[in-house]
């Protein structure tokens, strides 16, 4: 069955819209989201308070939003995976599991870029 194309313009306007109203939802009800948001403000305090330079605010803000990202793609494939097959399945299992290493190896990652700004300035 073949879509009807909309203009661009307006096809981009409802594009941003559904895309809006996906990141306000996540930001509003999913409590890994939430609890990613509050440590990424408390991180973007205390790099005020140390005076961050220029290339590690741009490191902290990458590493923040690959968080974020992160929680937010393993967020999409659990409601998939629970929509698709609400029942438990061993299969389905493996699926969130992986998608749940998304966030986690994340945040190993921002954590190694958090001690690499964070260490010299506290120790040195």
């Amino acid at each position: 069955m073949k879509r009807k194309r909309e203009p661009f313009i307006s096809g981009r306007i409802k594009s941003v819209k559904y895309a809006v109203k996906g990141g306000i939802i996540l930001l509003t009800t999913e409590h890994s989201i939430i609890a990613q948001l509050i440590i990424g403000v408390l991180m973007t305090v205390v790099g005020f308070m140390v005076g961050l330079t220029q290339t590690e605010w741009l490191f902290q803000i990458i590493a923040i939003a690959l968080i974020i990202i992160a929680e937010a793609a393993n967020t999409a494939v659990e409601y998939l995976c629970d929509y698709i097959h609400p029942e438990h399945d061993k299969n389905i299992g493996l699926i969130k599991d992986i998608a749940a290493g998304i966030p986690l190896i994340a945040a190993i990652f921002s954590v190694i870029i958090g001690l690499i700004i964070y260490i010299p300035k506290f120790i040195g």
